[in-house]
């Protein structure tokens, strides 16, 4: 492992399906021990995180409330609840593994866990703490990759991390297209003339505005969130 990296705090974002198990259950302990295992390593290696995790897993406000039997913001309020539960789930899993995490919610539930205010939660990534963010923004209508950008700018992140289902940004779907190229390094404006699907457009402006730096990669073995930001797996930086 490098000695250096080019990050000192990272933003992680994980999609709630990848801690659901194979058959379809909702949570897979093996899942979350791996990450709770994988997030250590990245504490060793000297880089800060900080969590964001969706919750498609269990529900997705936008899918439901296209049914028509309940509207948007309610069915987003549903989505920002599983987010708190998969949050609680991974700070449990992170305790295990020997790291000190705190989840935070943008939907104050303070008998359930602390309410997201910036400044705490500087002082626990200061801490060398791992700070779980619940509750996606606490608004309906912004998904949790715009929470994530939101949380990456207001607690000083050097990169979003998206932890995807593939090893970067291609410029088609390679599951699809088995002669996609993968970009190693592009910058927010090539992304925006290439039309790449990197985030929701509301995230990906917000990133652009910040100046913040985003970084996808694979978030399945052989890779890891360790390797990715150490330079030993593959990944796509979009950069200012």
């Amino acid at each position: 492992m490098p000695e250096t990296t080019p990050f000192a705090r990272v933003l992680v974002k994980l999609s709630g399906e990848a801690l659901a198990a194979p058959d379809g259950y909702w949570l897979h302990p093996p899942t979350l021990a791996g990450i709770a295992e994988d997030v250590a390593r990245t504490l060793a290696a000297g880089i800060q995180v900080a969590l964001v995790v969706g919750g498609g897993n269990m529900i997705r406000g936008a899918r439901i409330s296209s049914a028509g039997w309940i509207d948007r913001a309610t069915g987003d309020s549903l989505g920002m609840m599983a987010t708190v539960m998969n949050s609680l789930a991974i700070e449990t899993a992170l305790n295990a593994a020997g790291v000190t995490a705190r989840t935070m919610s943008a939907v104050s539930m303070p008998t359930i866990c602390e309410t997201f205010a910036r400044q705490p939660a500087l002082h626990h990534l200061d801490k060398g703490q791992v700070v779980v963010l619940a509750g996606g923004t606490g608004n309906p209508f912004f998904t949790t990759d715009t929470a994530a950008v939101l949380r990456g700018a207001e607690l000083r992140c050097d990169a979003v991390l998206k932890a995807t289902q593939v090893d970067g940004v291609y410029s088609a779907d390679p599951k699809k297209d088995p002669t996609a190229t993968r970009y190693d390094r592009l910058t927010h404006d090539e992304a925006i003339a290439r039309d790449l699907k990197i985030m929701d457009t509301a995230a990906f402006a917000l990133a652009r505005e910040s100046r913040l730096s985003i970084v996808v990669g694979s978030v399945h073995a052989p890779s890891s969130i360790t390797a990715i930001l150490t330079g030993q797996a593959p990944s796509t930086h979009v950069v200012p």
